[in-house]
């Protein structure tokens, strides 16, 4: 399995530059997301990224997050998703997504900047949902 890892962290460079721990230091929620995010859930957000079929669990449709919140984008809790600070409901298991806020926050000193790139990123999926 650990062989399957290095052949997709050589061949997708997004997997790549996580695994390095590399810093992207833009505020914009589309490069954020294809940094960080696209690797799972795919460049179209429905969850099929180049390492979804490797995961334990299929990332989820982003998508359909408004739709299956009675129409209505649930910003505040998709910024706690990506910062980490949602409580996983019970009955689904522990949050294995990555969390991004500390990440995000590393850039600079500036950790206002972090708060503003999970906003950004937030705003970003908001625009990606199904009409």
């Amino acid at each position: 399995m650990s062989c399957v890892w290095i052949a997709l962290l050589l061949v997708f460079p997004s997997a790549l530059a996580l695994a390095q721990n590399k810093r992207i230091d833009s505020v914009e929620g589309p490069t954020l997301y294809k940094a960080h995010c696209a690797v799972c859930h795919g460049m179209d957000a429905r969850g099929s990224g180049p390492l979804a079929k490797h995961l334990k669990v299929t990332p989820p449709n982003l998508t359909l997050l408004a739709s299956r919140n009675h129409g209505t984008f649930p910003l505040n809790l998709v910024q706690k998703m990506i910062s980490g600070e949602a409580e996983v409901p019970a009955g689904h298991g522990s949050s294995l997504m990555p969390v991004w806020g500390p990440v995000f926050s590393q850039v600079d000193a500036d950790r206002d900047l972090g708060q503003l790139r999970i906003y950004n990123l937030a705003l970003y999926l908001k625009t990606q949902q199904k009409q």
